[in-house]
């Protein structure tokens, strides 16, 4: 008796140093692999469910809903109060004496959407929603609170990626951008006006739009390239690139506060990232537009192992 529980207890030792040799392994591998193998290795172990058609033979768009919503997040970014004038100054001590209206004080705040592409924890988004802040919160679709870092940002395209101290995460799988067609049904979420988790429905319009507002400043012409439309501007004769757009077009409702979401198809998988909507108003008039996925992932590859796009 004596002899078969030292041979459990010699096997339970075993089986305990294989199991943390094989986590450690593990650990410094997966810090090495690249966003797109954690984004396999995930979806290996989490298969996306097959079917997206109702019993009754409909398009069925609460799989993917469902699939999405849990790793879109919602971002707050403070940014710092700038009172650089001295009329700014004397607004601040006199304004409601004579009946003029006092400048908001404190630190100024917006928000928008973010999407987990990584479990453990990298988080793509648009720069204009983090550019310049001083600091961006996270919250998750389950209501646990996050304080993120900057890893690096692309203007050019619009893009930024961030991350938050987090494992085993929720993400959202990439799609296939070049594969989308016009017509196909896609679902947009994010959190428009501050209501967070919020999904919309609606088709792919068109594709292949440059609608000119990524470096729209001092534009002088523009050129074709394998990923979309780049603005160029020219200095002294020097070339300078100002902005790349290719945007897939969706009639799912996009507002303020949807920037940086996820566009996703029946599938549940990332076909693109909101980012901007054509409005007289400010609010969605049926027209929004979100970067494609296969020209996100050139880029966020970059910024995860360079920091910057190469």
């Amino acid at each position: 008796m004596k002899k078969f529980g030292l041979t459990i207890l010699t096997a339970f030792l075993g089986g305990a140093l294989a199991l943390g040799a094989y986590k450690i392994i593990e650990n410094k591998y997966a810090s090495n692999m690249s966003l797109e193998d954690k984004q396999k290795v995930y979806f290996t172990n989490n298969p996306l469910p097959s079917s997206n058609v109702s019993s009754t033979g409909e398009v069925d768009l609460t799989v993917a809903a469902a699939e999405v919503t849990p790793a879109v997040v919602y971002i707050r970014t403070t940014y710092p109060n700038q009172q650089s004038s001295g009329q700014d100054q004397m607004q601040q001590l006199f304004g409601d004496m004579f009946g003029g209206r006092m400048p908001q004080q404190g630190p100024q705040m917006a928000s928008g959407s973010g999407v987990i592409i990584s479990p453990d924890g990298y988080i793509v988004t648009n720069n204009h929603v983090v550019e310049k802040a001083d600091k961006i919160e996270i919250t998750t679709n389950d209501h646990r609170h996050y304080t993120a870092k900057v890893i690096g940002t692309d203007p050019n395209t619009d893009l930024a990626l961030i991350k938050i101290n987090a494992t085993n995460l929720p993400i959202v799988k990439f799609g296939n951008s070049d594969a989308v067609k016009v017509g196909e049904w896609v679902l947009a979420v994010g959190n428009p006006f501050k209501l967070t988790s919020t999904v919309t429905a609606g088709i792919v319009s068109a594709k292949g739009r440059g609608i000119g507002i990524i470096g729209s400043e001092n534009q002088d012409e523009e050129q074709n390239t394998p990923f979309g439309h780049m603005r160029v501007q020219r200095q002294g004769g020097k070339q300078l690139n100002t902005g790349i757009e290719s945007f897939i077009q969706t009639d799912a409702a996009i507002n303020p506060g949807n920037s940086g979401g996820a566009l996703v198809n029946t599938k549940g998988e990332l076909i693109g990232i909101n980012s901007a909507i054509a409005s007289h108003t400010g609010s969605y008039e049926g027209y929004g537009f979100a970067i494609p996925i296969n020209l996100a992932k050139k880029v966020l590859n970059d910024i995860e192992k360079y920091g910057a796009v190469k």
